[in-house]
């Protein structure tokens, strides 16, 4: 518990910091068995990318140094993980998330993402944002070339 509280305060830091460059209140650490893997804050306001979410860009920084599992590692967050940031967590095997700020808290300063979790809690027909299967006969085949590449031996 004493270390998370250490990389908790060590996000908030950077998301402290962050503010006073101008930048959103978001810092995020990725941490692997007591080493600092990635110390990354939002850099929207820096990009204009809105993926440029600091968790995002710490799983990409640990990324570049692991591959692209990274089994054993806690991301540490200032704010309450958005949709994305935590799908980017599943896919790249974190093993746990810590934060600091949930979407309660946020919603009062117009940086909740709880809507989004509203809207992905919805059926697909039922969402604001259309998603729309239209099948290709290619991507069977496409698939299958893939498959085969990355067969073992």
């Amino acid at each position: 518990m004493h270390d998370d509280q250490h990389y908790l305060q060590r996000a908030v830091d950077l998301a402290r910091d962050n503010v006073a460059r101008g930048g959103r209140p978001f810092g995020a650490v990725l941490v692997r068995q007591g080493q600092v893997l990635a110390e990354t804050v939002n850099e929207i306001h820096l990009t204009q990318d809105p993926t440029a979410h600091a968790e995002m860009l710490a799983i990409r920084s640990a990324s570049r140094q692991l591959g692209p599992r990274l089994e054993g590692c806690v991301i540490y967050a200032s704010g309450q993980p958005c949709p994305m940031c935590l799908s980017a967590m599943y896919l790249s095997g974190v093993s746990r998330a810590v934060f600091a700020a949930d979407n309660r808290l946020a919603e009062g300063f117009g940086l909740s993402t709880a809507g989004i979790y509203q809207q992905l809690s919805l059926a697909p027909e039922a969402r604001q944002l259309p998603v729309e299967h239209l099948p290709h006969a290619a991507m069977a085949t496409l698939y299958q070339a893939w498959q085969v590449q990355h067969e073992p031996g």
